[in-house]
């Protein structure tokens, strides 16, 4: 990968991620006396452990003296971190290196990163979410002592839309006329064809995360969505024949019944649709790199 350091979100990820990677492994999420006391590779020297309290620190301590680890600050985000005020203190107790900042979305983060190196002029290694190129230009310029670390997963793997394809087969394809009962709920169907693909809730399927909806064009198409989700007229992520057909019903746990228009020629047993979905709350069967 050409890095020292990789970042996981969770301690769930981290035995696999020491395991695939020979670096260092950063995890993201806070560590917790109440919770993670018992995790596997607690002790591993190449795990960095995020701590925002004393309380935290000491637990780790003990279970493993030699943890190395980085202090959260809390950004403006206001999720869990450290106020910038108690950072030193805690970053020194801690031998902590570096202090981690999850900033939110957009730009506009120089001064707030800037308030925080002010407060902790000790720390060298400062490691950031959601900063522009622009922004750590701007901070390597203006902080030339410090090291900037930024986390480009993101960017790197959902960003580009093009750099993946979300797939699914078919299952099942039959003709049905106007009327056709289908699925738990035995809801009527237009003429056309009944397709069954794989890929349900469990895959994360129709699992979408709350929008934002932050202009007026997205509130209207939240409307709109809600509207015809109340009249079981939702539309599916899976595109088959050229089309993105409705549901039939909501997806079951493992597929979706799709309900294709009359005139569309059906897809065949076994072939591979794609599907749009969001890869934050997607679980594949499978990742294929080609």
């Amino acid at each position: 990968l050409g890095v020292s350091t990789v970042a996981v979100g969770t301690y769930a990820e981290l035995p696999e991620a020491l395991a695939a990677y020979g670096g260092d492994v950063l995890v993201m999420e806070p560590y917790r006396a109440t919770i993670h006391g018992d995790v596997p590779d607690l002790a591993n020297r190449r795990a960095v452990h995020t701590v925002t309290t004393h309380t935290d620190l000491d637990d780790l301590r003990g279970a493993s003296p030699e943890a190395r680890v980085v202090v959260e600050g809390l950004t403006s985000m206001n999720r869990f971190g450290t106020p910038a005020t108690e950072v030193a203190e805690l970053a020194g107790a801690a031998d902590a290196v570096g202090v981690t900042l999850h900033l939110p979305l957009g730009t506009g983060h120089v001064d707030e990163i800037t308030r925080f190196i002010a407060a902790v002029p000790g720390v060298q290694s400062w490691f950031v979410s959601h900063v522009s190129s622009a922004e750590l230009a701007t901070l390597a310029a203006r902080h030339p002592e410090h090291e900037f670390r930024p986390r480009i997963g993101t960017d790197l793997w959902y960003a580009d839309k093009g750099s993946y394809e979300v797939r699914a087969h078919v299952l099942d394809v039959r003709p049905v006329t106007k009327g056709t009962r289908v699925g738990y709920r035995q809801r009527p169907l237009p003429a056309g064809h009944v397709v069954v693909v794989s890929g349900g809730t469990s895959h994360g399927v129709a699992m979408e995360s709350p929008s934002s909806a932050a202009t007026p064009r997205s509130r209207a198409i939240a409307v709109a969505e809600g509207v015809l989700e109340a009249a079981h007229l939702v539309r599916s992520p899976f595109t088959v024949s050229g089309v993105m057909p409705r549901f039939a019903e909501p997806p079951h746990m493992q597929c979706s019944l799709l309900s294709l228009p009359a005139g569309v020629m059906p897809p065949r047993v076994g072939d591979e649709v794609t599907v749009r979905m969001r890869l934050t709350t997607t679980t594949p069967d499978a990742v294929v790199v080609s």
